[in-house]
């Protein structure tokens, strides 16, 4: 037997999920997809923030010597403070390691209350405190209680934060109890599994997915055939794998085998293996182009979220509108093109509805791709200022949704992969034209990058500032006049 395998939480909770990910971590790393390091910023920031949900506390200061963070928590342990509160308390026995976020000592027993940026409670949470709980057990700790500190989505700010209001507590105590066997079987299993000097056989599994997408899945996945059951749109992840267990793989397996599909995947399915040709459906397409009128004003917003609501009257993670895009469409053909980027570190929903509300008309034609979501942004921009709220709603309720000829296949070709989101559809419908091409644009080529460029904005320089801005507005504009584009050939196969 070689060395021990030193686990701490984070790797006990990866070693759960799968412990392939803790042997590859070790030997192959190289083959990780990078992660988006935006979330881990965001735990950061609520876990500094929860500090100070009991009042003073004691921090334990990071060093990458793990003995050294031991040995600080001891000595403020030895101190035996009345009812002290230790952010980090971290604990090193036989290998295993954990900072508590919060450690709160009351008497001789103390209290795990672990912080999730979260708004609700995982599996995968529990199984993080329980591995505490052992460890502290371990090193002859009096636990009483073990918490779960995260993020309540009903709180609202009104004012100063009010932290008793922003995080939920929920006690996990006797869960974690019933838990410590297991955890002590799990340590075992998973530093048997690392052991190993060749690249342990571990087929795939929802484990894959749940409750993280391992950075590994690419890898693990790398022999799976193009256009198998993973591929298909609409399938649950369990189902998937299900299927995968009983060798349903390939379309041809699907054809052949005949596991339960809806009408839609089996037409995905059916169209990919039988090289079929195009669904265009003229007459239901223009029965759609008919409720349009013109001229017609192309919406998208993009937004961003806190977890810790900045601003007055924000929930937590509520979506804040900070940019959007306009194409105007005339009858003839004749485009305008307007368009809103609010200043960043700033409140932006107050300039973002004027802005709205100066470019758009009260009685015009909008045009959205899946409007469910302009319209919700609309109506909490209407209850968030009263006095702009009819003109808001206005526009809300002249939303058409452009998604609907594909979301209901009057348009289908085998290119869109059984997906009717638009950056299946338009590179489907203009193959190869790189006007239409997200991939050349520059630093933010997707909603979930124009999020992250904006919330990170006010922390850059006047000269990224500058660079940035143009990046979001060159991509917001894309997807308006991807809009037009899809529009114009609906019209031109009705035609």
């Amino acid at each position: 037997m070689g060395k021990q395998i030193e686990l701490s939480k984070s790797k006990y909770c990866k070693g759960v999920q799968c412990p392939k990910i803790l042997w590859m971590d070790e030997h192959m790393s190289e083959k990780a997809k990078i992660s988006d390091s935006s979330a881990m910023d965001v735990g950061s920031k609520v876990g500094e923030l929860a500090r100070n949900y009991f009042g003073a506390y004691n921090l334990v200061e990071f060093n990458i010597d793990k003995t050294i963070m031991a040995s600080d928590t001891k000595k403020l342990l030895e101190a035996e403070i009345a009812n002290q509160t230790i952010a980090e308390a971290s604990f090193y026995l036989d290998g295993l390691f954990c900072s508590v976020d919060l450690l709160k000592i009351q008497g001789d027993e103390c209290s795990i209350v672990e912080v999730k940026s979260a708004t609700s409670v995982k599996d995968i949470y529990i199984d993080d405190v329980a591995f505490q709980y052992y460890v502290l057990i371990k090193c002859g700790l009096k636990v009483k209680n073990a918490f779960i500190m995260h993020i309540d989505s009903s709180y609202c700010r009104h004012g100063d934060l009010e932290l008793d209001k922003l995080f939920k507590v929920e006690d996990y105590t006797d869960v974690v109890k019933e838990k410590y066997q297991e955890v002590e079987d799990n340590i075992r299993s998973i530093r048997l599994f690392q052991e190993s000097t060749e690249e342990p056989v571990k087929d795939i599994d929802l484990c894959c997915e749940v409750p993280y997408e391992c950075a590994y899945y690419e890898y693990c996945r790398r022999n799976i055939p193009k256009a198998s059951v993973f591929d298909i749109r609409g399938l649950y992840a369990s189902k998937k794998y299900e299927y995968y267990h009983q060798s349903i793989i390939t379309f041809e397996d699907i054809i052949r085998l005949k596991p339960k599909l809806s009408a839609k995947q089996l037409q995905q399915v059916e169209t990919e293996y039988y090289k079929k040709t195009d669904v265009i459906l003229p007459n239901d397409i223009k029965v759609f182009l008919d409720t349009l009128q013109y001229p017609l004003y192309h919406l998208d917003f993009e937004t961003f979220q806190q977890a810790i609501p900045e601003y007055e009257g924000l929930h937590p993670y509520e979506q804040i509108p900070f940019q959007y895009s306009l194409h105007i469409e005339h009858e003839d053909g004749t485009l305008e093109h307007k368009e809103f980027l609010a200043k960043e570190g700033s409140d932006p929903r107050r300039a973002i509805a004027e802005s709205l509300c100066k470019d758009f008309p009260v009685d015009v034609c909008v045009l959205a791709y899946n409007m469910s979501f302009e319209r919700r942004v609309l109506a909490h921009l209407a209850d968030t200022f009263p006095d702009l709220a009819d003109h808001l709603l206005a526009i809300r309720d002249n939303i058409h949704d452009l998604m609907i000829p594909f979301q209901k296949q009057h348009y289908y070709t085998r290119a869109m992969q059984g997906s009717y989101s638009i950056k299946y559809v338009l590179p489907a419908l203009f193959p190869d034209d790189p006007e239409l091409d997200y991939h050349s644009l520059d630093g933010v080529h997707n909603g979930s990058e124009a999020s992250a460029a904006f919330a990170d904005l006010q922390n850059k320089t006047p000269e990224e500032i500058k660079v940035v801005r143009k990046n979001l507005l060159k991509y917001c504009g894309l997807d308006t006049y991807a809009m037009v584009k899809v529009l114009s050939k609906l019209k031109e196969v009705c035609e």
